[in-house]
């Protein structure tokens, strides 16, 4: 068999794959892949970025792994939360999708910012007074960038694509972002290591 024929064969089992992997029977396991895939390379762009500018010295597999399981549960939170918005709001007229944004942004977004928190939280072994405190100082301002980012994006969410796309379509999207929560989470981090190197 020639390479020409095989490629096209593997060309041609791309919407065979597509629709399987978003079927409901494996729709969660692959939006909690693409979750995790994704804020994981938001990660490791940010630590290259921070070790270019001389922040960082060199990658860390530990940090680009807890971001990746926060990209877990936030995936897991975000599969069942669109389902549930999908249900409850059901159509895509643009006063259903306004509610959508707006309700997105005031239960999903605290609930996905406290889950990012809690996450690397526990995988960090921190203590609750320390996780309060990592919350009350960087939360808000995850919080005001969900406000600038996810509105534009969520009413061509809402608006254009179906439910099960919403969460691949949010890690897209969500790819900018992660390089920014994960400078938020780990700004103090960096700091302290620049500060070790005068």
């Amino acid at each position: 068999m020639s390479i020409t024929r095989n490629i096209s064969l593997f060309f041609n089992k791309i919407p065979a794959i597509k629709e399987q992997l978003f079927s409901p029977k494996y729709l969660l396991y692959t939006n909690v892949t693409i979750s995790i895939s994704l804020s994981a390379a938001g990660d490791v762009l940010e630590q290259h970025y921070e070790i270019l500018k001389g922040e960082w010295n060199k990658w860390s597999f530990y940090r680009t792994r807890n971001m990746a399981v926060s990209g877990m549960s936030i995936g897991i939170v975000c599969h069942y939360w669109y389902k549930y918005l999908d249900a409850k709001l059901p159509g895509r007229g643009i006063n259903i999708v306004l509610k959508k944004v707006v309700i997105d942004q005031l239960v999903c977004s605290p609930l996905c910012i406290t889950m990012f928190f809690l996450t690397l939280g526990i995988l960090e072994n921190n203590s609750w007074s320390e996780l309060k405190e990592e919350v009350l100082k960087k939360a808000h301002r995850l919080y005001i960038a969900e406000w600038v980012i996810w509105p534009p994006a969520q009413l061509f969410n809402f608006y254009f694509l179906p439910t099960r796309y919403r969460v691949l379509y949010d890690n897209t999207i969500s790819l900018g972002y992660d390089v920014y929560t994960s400078q938020v989470k780990h700004d103090n981090v960096t700091a302290n290591a620049r500060s070790m190197k005068l």
